[in-house]
């Protein structure tokens, strides 16, 4: 039975559904033989049986002589037993046991005297002699079907006369890109381009799957075209992966294609993202060989998620090459995740352990944020049918990288700074152990998130207007009590960020009125500088247009006056740099770090603070431009 697109079958139910169907249908692995030399971590089709036993004979197992045991009965401390040359045969590690000699003793255990050798011990048969077979007896079974060979296996193999290995054959697995807007990658983009970097994400998981990988060149939107690279993608791999147009939109035929080639197990599964993937399969011409076909959406998150979620158990019964079990863990949230109830969703996170407990910092949900990929430690499920979780709730988390790995990462939770970047580089260049998992909420909420124990540290920069000081009176504020260390980091310049030659003319804050603007977001000391200086100049944000437009970083506002979408926006100026803007100087700030008492003593902690005070740090400040070091990693009094 087919299930037509939109009835949001729930994820496990889709899984098994394809799966069975294309079971039912006939889908098998296939097998090759390979010589055993040259199929290391592939997979055995059949069990292996030894040809010949290891060792095919007798083999000394040290170097010393070889007798009969018998000749040393009775040899003690007090009675040793001399034997004369002729009694016994000098033999090196790995030589046949001479012909009448059942015993080797080991060198170290000989006294030579002229013409005979002293024993001190009595030997016993067979000591320091592998027999025939010790290892491997001729018929024994060296591993059973679909087993990894592994070095050690690939060594017993070889060892067992086994010159040949019956293997599943790694299956080749057609990428089909579509589209009129794909690209192939390239530094300078046109306007609509789309760089078509999916095709390498899914080749790289397939092929770490145990696939081998085909990848088609782009098809534009056409049903008839899309359908002819099926057929031909069909005639030459073993399974086919199309890439977009699985939706409903106008220009959206991956699944009118499929139809005509194949058939269409499921059109729309209850996940989010991923919610319109195509499940289906091809039955070849000339074998009926069964060939899944997987209809993918566009953004490069749904597609990893449906590969992870449906496509790997279907690349298991292909390759005989069963997947490590997903590990979960249980981590307090930071913030609210609300939730459809109509779907199974997946929220990428980075994680921490603060205090003892495993935090959880979930980022950006949005299906074609990739880099939401690259930074996750895990990902957060939120089953059907439920609404969410609240701020500090325990929720059931997939790990996506070693928990010990988790265990030693540097949590940084506040006001964003490309500088937080350099440190975390040259933290990793010093030790590989290093890990840093910073995410940018505002100087606001980097004070939060240590307070309630969610951070080990934050950046913050928060003016405080009746005193016109930066960051103290913010922390009196919320930490009477004390618990938390104030680390100077660096003066910085914020200004006005503009398009190169600064073609509007903005030379002063109050020049902003009328122009179109890009804010931080409320909470950020940005934008707490930016509202105060709107108020000093007695400026109408009404009259700002896009005055309550929000970015969460530097560089995004400086990314949004690049692309002409805003003419200036309140940053600083190593971002300005980064999008080669000009920049209108307006003041200078202090930026520094908040840490928690009890993570100074953190090894983690004090490497961060070794860097601030170095000169590679210094370095690359200078190059970035805009900031002024006093005293970086040290302690600043403020209670």
């Amino acid at each position: 039975m087919a299930f037509d697109y939109l009835t949001n079958v729930p994820l496990e139910k889709a899984r098994q559904h394809y799966l069975d169907a294309l079971i039912a249908a006939g889908l098998t692995a296939r097998s090759e033989t390979l010589p055993t030399l040259e199929a290391a971590n592939r997979v055995t089709a059949r069990a292996v049986y030894a040809r010949i036993s290891s060792p095919h004979y007798n083999a000394c197992a040290m170097d010393g002589i070889a007798l009969q045991a018998s000749q040393t009965f009775g040899a003690t401390e007090t009675t040793p037993v001399r034997l004369p040359t002729g009694a016994y045969q000098w033999v090196n590690t790995g030589d046949p046991l001479p012909e009448g000699c059942d015993a080797v003793i080991m060198v170290e255990d000989v006294v030579q005297e002229e013409g005979a050798v002293v024993l001190y011990e009595a030997a016993v048969p067979w000591q320091n002699v592998r027999q025939i077979g010790e290892d491997i007896s001729a018929g024994d079974m060296i591993l059973p079907s679909f087993s990894v060979l592994t070095p050690a296996a690939i060594g017993a193999l070889l060892e067992a006369g086994v010159l040949s290995v019956e293997v599943i054959t790694q299956p080749m697995v057609g990428i089909i890109p579509t589209g009129n807007e794909i690209v192939p990658p390239t530094e300078n983009p046109r306007e609509g381009n789309i760089i078509e970097s999916n095709s390498a994400i899914f080749s790289g998981m397939l092929q770490e799957w145990g696939c081998k990988v085909r990848v088609y060149p782009p098809v534009p939107d056409s049903a008839e075209l899309i359908e002819a690279a099926l057929s031909q993608a069909l005639a030459e791999c073993d399974a086919v992966v199309l890439n977009a147009g699985s939706s409903a939109g106008q220009k959206d035929y991956s699944v009118e294609a499929i139809r005509r080639v194949g058939e269409v197990v499921l059109h729309g599964i209850a996940i989010k993202p991923g919610k319109p993937a195509i499940l289906a399969y091809a039955q070849s011409a000339d074998d009926k060989r069964v060939q899944p076909i997987l209809g993918l959406p566009g953004y490069p998150v749904s597609g990893i998620l449906v590969l992870e979620q449906l496509f790997r158990s279907v690349i298991e019964q292909l390759t005989r090459r069963l997947a490590a079990k997903p590990q979960f863990i249980q981590a307090q949230i930071t913030r609210r995740l609300t939730s459809s109830l109509k779907y199974h969703e997946f929220v990428r996170t980075r994680l921490g352990n603060v205090n003892g407990k495993i935090v959880a910092v979930p980022l950006n949900r949005g299906a074609g944020v990739v880099t939401s990929f690259v930074k996750a430690d895990g990902i957060i499920h939120i089953p059907q049918n439920t609404e969410g979780y609240e701020a500090g709730e325990l929720v059931n988390v997939q790990l996506v990288r070693d928990l010990d790995e988790i265990n030693r990462t540097l949590v940084i939770t506040g006001s964003h700074d490309p500088l937080l970047d350099e440190v975390t580089d040259i933290l990793k260049s010093q030790c590989l152990e290093s890990s840093v998992a910073s995410s940018h909420v505002g100087s606001m909420g980097g004070i939060m998130a240590v307070k309630r124990g969610e951070a080990h540290l934050g950046g913050i920069h928060l003016l405080d207007e009746a005193s016109g000081t930066y960051n103290i009176p913010y922390l009196r504020k919320y930490f009477p009590g004390g618990g938390v260390v104030l680390v100077e980091c660096v003066q910085r310049t914020q200004g006005l960020m503009v398009s190169k030659g600064n073609p509007l003319g903005i030379k002063e804050f109050k020049d902003i009125v009328g122009k179109r603007y890009v804010n931080r977001q409320k909470g950020s000391g940005t934008r707490i500088l930016c509202d105060f200086l709107a108020r000093q100049e007695g400026l109408d944000t009404s009259l700002i247009p896009g005055y309550e437009r929000e970015e969460y970083t530097h560089t995004a506002v400086a990314a949004a006056i690049a692309a002409g979408t805003a003419d200036t926006g309140l940053g600083i100026l190593s971002a300005a740099r980064i999008y080669d803007l000009d920049f209108v100087p307006i003041c200078e700030e202090q930026y520094d770090l908040l840490i928690a008492e009890n993570a100074m003593s953190l090894e983690m902690v004090q490497r961060l603070l070794a860097v601030l005070r170095g000169e590679e740090f210094a370095r690359r400040l200078t190059q970035m431009g805009g900031y002024t070091l006093h005293h970086p990693g040290e302690v600043r009094p403020w209670n």
